[in-house]
C-alpha cells in the first residue's frame, strides 16, 4: 500500500515537471527557426535563379521568385513559415516540387535507425570500457583504454569513417562500402559515428564508478561477504550512472549533428545527408523543416533523459 502510493504520489509530481519542459520547448523551437531562416536566407546564391535555369532571362527568374515568395520581406516569409509549420505544413520542396514532409519522413526514420544504432554502440563500448577500466584502474587496460578514448574524441568522423571503408569494405570486403540495402550497410556508419561518442562515455563511467567505489558502503557491502560483480553491478554502477545517462543524453545531439557528415561519407539516405544536398540547391523549405525537427528531437531526448533519472534513483526529486 505504502509502495503504491509513493509511486502514485511520484507519478503526480512528474506532471508539472513534464508539462513546463514542455512550455520551455516553444522559446528554444522559435529561436532555433529564427536562427536557420537567417541563417539560410544570408547564404550567397539565389534559389529562383537556380530553378529557372541558367539560360533564364530576368523576367522568369522574377516570376520564378515571386512564385516562391522570395520578394516578399524576410519578416513575412517567417511568419508565413511558421504559421504553416506550426500546423504541419513546411510547404514543397523547391528542388522536387514534392511536399516538404514528404522528401524527409523516410530520411528521418533512416536517420533515427543510423542514431539509435550509433548511441547501442556508444553504450555497450563506452560501458563496458569505463567499468572495466574503474575496477582495473592504473592497470595496463586502463592506460590502453585512455589513449583509446582519446584518440576516439581527436579523430573526425569523416576520416574515421573513410578508414574502416578501407579496411573493412575494400580490404577485407566484409561489409558494403555504401548506401542502405540490407543490415549490413548500417554497421561501418553506426561504428562510425558511435566511436567518439563512446570515448566520453567510457570516461564519464570510469570516472563516476571510481568515485563510487571508495564510499563507505561499497566497503560495508564487502565486509558482508558479497561477491565483487554484485557489489559493482546492484551497489556501484547503479549509483554511477547517474553522470553516464546526462553524457548520453547530451550526446544524442551530437550523434544528430555529426550523422549529416557520416551519412555524406556512407551515402546513407538519411536526413542529414537531405540536408547537404538541399543546401547545395538552396531548398530553403527543405532545410528549415529539416533543422526544426532535429532541434524538436533533441529536445524531446533531454526531457527523456531527465525522466530516466527518477527511474535511476526514485530520491531524486524532479523540481
Amino acid at each position: 500500500m505504502g509502495g503504491d502510493f509513493f509511486s502514485w504520489s511520484h507519478d503526480r509530481s512528474m506532471v508539472p515537471f513534464i508539462l513546463r519542459r514542455l512550455l520551455y520547448m516553444i522559446p528554444v523551437i522559435i529561436g532555433v527557426s529564427v536562427c536557420v531562416f537567417l541563417i539560410i536566407h544570408m547564404m550567397p546564391g539565389d534559389p529562383a535563379r537556380i530553378m529557372a535555369g541558367i539560360d533564364a532571362s530576368a523576367d522568369d527568374v522574377r516570376q520564378v521568385r515571386h512564385s516562391l515568395r522570395l520578394d516578399e520581406p524576410l519578416y513575412l516569409q517567417y511568419f508565413h513559415f511558421v504559421g504553416r509549420a506550426a500546423v504541419g505544413d513546411f510547404g514543397v520542396s523547391f528542388r522536387t516540387r514534392r511536399p516538404v514532409m514528404e522528401e524527409i519522413g523516410s530520411r528521418y526514420v533512416n536517420t533515427l535507425l543510423l542514431g539509435t544504432a550509433s548511441i547501442l554502440v556508444a553504450v555497450l563500448l563506452g560501458g563496458i570500457t569505463g567499468i572495466i577500466s574503474a575496477v582495473r584502474k592504473y592497470s595496463v587496460f586502463d592506460n590502453l583504454s585512455l589513449l583509446i578514448s582519446l584518440a576516439g574524441v581527436s579523430m573526425p568522423t569523416f576520416y574515421l569513417g573513410l578508414l574502416l571503408m578501407l579496411f573493412f569494405s575494400v580490404k577485407l570486403g566484409w561489409f558494403p562500402l555504401a548506401g542502405k540495402e540490407s543490415w549490413a550497410n548500417l554497421v561501418l556508419p553506426a561504428v562510425t559515428l558511435g566511436t567518439p561518442s563512446a570515448a566520453v562515455i567510457s570516461r564519464m563511467v570510469r570516472s563516476s564508478l571510481v568515485e563510487v567505489l571508495d564510499q563507505d558502503y561499497i566497503r560495508t557491502a564487502r565486509a558482508k561477504g558479497l561477491q565483487e560483480w554484485v557489489v559493482i553491478g546492484k551497489h556501484g554502477l547503479r549509483n554511477a550512472m547517474i553522470n553516464a545517462v546526462t553524457v548520453v543524453g547530451l550526446q544524442i545531439g551530437y550523434l544528430l549533428g555529426g550523422a549529416v557528415v557520416t551519412e555524406t561519407v556512407f551515402a546513407w539516405p538519411g536526413i542529414g545527408r537531405l540536408v547537404v544536398q538541399s543546401i547545395l540547391a538552396r531548398d530553403f523549405p527543405v532545410v528549415q523543416a529539416a533543422v526544426l525537427i532535429l532541434a524538436v528531437t533533441f529536445v524531446v531526448v533531454n526531457l527523456l533523459t531527465d525522466l530516466l533519472y527518477g527511474l535511476l534513483d526514485p530520491r531524486i526529486s524532479v523540481q
